[in-house]
C-alpha cells in the first residue's frame, strides 16, 4: 500500500501521439513521440506486436507518466511511461472520453 502523498508524486499528463515508428530489430518496441502541451517527449513501448499498424494511433490522447527515469532500450532512450490497461495480456490504450489539451493533469 501507498499513501496519497506516494502517489501525487507521479507527474501523470495527457500526451498526444504526434509520430510513432518501430525500434529496428526489436519486435515489441515502439518509439512514441508525444506532444505534452508544446513539449515534445519521446517514450518506448513494448505494444508493437499487439498494434501492427502503430501510424493508426497518431492522433490519440492517452496518459504518460512523466517523472520516471530515462531509461535506455534497444540505443534509444525513453523519458517516460505509457499508461495502457491490461486486458488478458494485451495492452489497451486509455484515453479521455473527450479531447484535452496535450499536458493536461490525470489527477
Amino acid at each position: 500500500m501507498i499513501n496519497i502523498s506516494d502517489f501525487q508524486k507521479l507527474d501523470i499528463r495527457i500526451g498526444k501521439i504526434k509520430s510513432i515508428d518501430r525500434i529496428p530489430n526489436a519486435d515489441k518496441l515502439l518509439k512514441i513521440i508525444f506532444d505534452i502541451g508544446g513539449e515534445e517527449r519521446q517514450i518506448l513501448s513494448g505494444i508493437a506486436e499487439f498494434y501492427p499498424e502503430p501510424s493508426l494511433l497518431i492522433g490519440k490522447e492517452v496518459p504518460v507518466i512523466l517523472n520516471l527515469e530515462p531509461r535506455k532500450m534497444r540505443g534509444e532512450e525513453s523519458f517516460g511511461m505509457m499508461l495502457t490497461a491490461d486486458a488478458d495480456g494485451r495492452p489497451v490504450l486509455l484515453h479521455p472520453e473527450s479531447e484535452v489539451p496535450p499536458g493536461s493533469l490525470v489527477k
